[in-house]
């Protein structure tokens, strides 16, 4: 009797347990059905969606100004059609649109892997270019590290040496002219600490290492001149007067040259050349 009652007492139980499974039954397989369909539209629009529809999407996004939409619809164009036509296109513009947002990294990475997918394509300059910009767009103050600046002169006379007749190679050349000046006004501030120092054998090895290598940049009229000062100060009057000497053959209205004649003269002397100075035949370099 008392199992029956028991037994009795849960059928109750039982049967709403029952109703509100039957009750809410619909509604969790609609929810299921919901997120199901949810996920196979999303995965069909995905899969289907048309490389050139994608592609030129990428293109209104980059004109209307909207980046990083761009950059998703080209990473969509490559990953949803991977190896077509779009898809080279898409890799190189995505290189692009991540340029101009600042992503470097980035824009290196998609450059790099389109160089090594599609290395005799049309845009195959272009993503180098895009290389050498995304360097020398982080190129920093020459009181700091210049590594930006040596990449980016790697990148561009790249650019240079391999698609001559591309229309990227002025603005080429001008960017390594500005990263090799960045890379002299490196090596002249170093020379500057050191001959404030008075350690003028450092000095001079970065003055010189300007002179023998940076001899069509700004900087060389005052690493002669330095060169002078440095030289003068140690004794070495001949190696200063040459240095003098070709400082004022090449630059003969500077104020630098005007500054080192002043100096050696109140030694006594002048400029004059040692034609078997290494000063002498780096001047002969000298293309200001």
């Amino acid at each position: 009797m008392v199992f029956q009652r028991a037994a009795q007492s849960r059928q109750p139980a039982r049967a709403a347990l029952m109703t509100l499974s039957v009750l809410c039954a619909p509604l969790l397989l609609s929810a299921c059905m919901s997120k199901e369909s949810d996920l196979d539209l999303s995965t069909y629009v995905e899969q289907t969606e048309p490389a050139d529809v994608l592609y030129n999407q990428g293109l209104a996004n980059m004109n209307a100004g909207r980046l990083k939409e761009a950059s998703r619809k080209f990473a969509a164009v490559d990953r949803q059609h991977p190896y077509s036509e779009y898809a080279r296109k898409s890799m190189v513009m995505g290189a692009f649109a991540n340029y101009r947002q600042g992503n470097y990294d980035d824009a290196i990475g998609s450059a790099k892997r389109y160089l090594a997918l599609y290395p005799s394509s049309e845009d195959a300059a272009y993503a180098q270019y895009i290389i050498g910009l995304s360097y020398f767009r982080q190129i920093r103050d020459v009181t700091q590290d210049q590594k930006e600046s040596r990449r980016a002169i790697e990148a561009m006379q790249e650019v240079v040496d391999r698609w001559p007749d591309s229309e990227y190679v002025e603005d080429a050349k001008e960017k390594v002219r500005f990263a090799r000046d960045q890379l002299a006004g490196k090596e002249m501030q170093i020379g500057r600490y050191y001959l404030e120092r008075r350690e003028y054998i450092a000095a001079i090895k970065r003055f010189r290492y300007v002179v023998e290598n940076y001899s069509n940049t700004r900087h060389i009229e005052e690493a002669l001149a330095r060169l002078t000062e440095s030289y003068y100060a140690m004794g070495l009057t001949n190696e200063a007067q040459t240095a003098a000497a070709v400082l004022g053959h090449n630059y003969p209205d500077s104020q630098w040259y005007k500054d080192s004649y002043k100096l050696l003269q109140t030694g006594g002397l002048e400029p004059r050349e040692n034609a078997g100075s290494w000063l002498s035949k780096a001047g002969k370099l000298i293309t200001g």
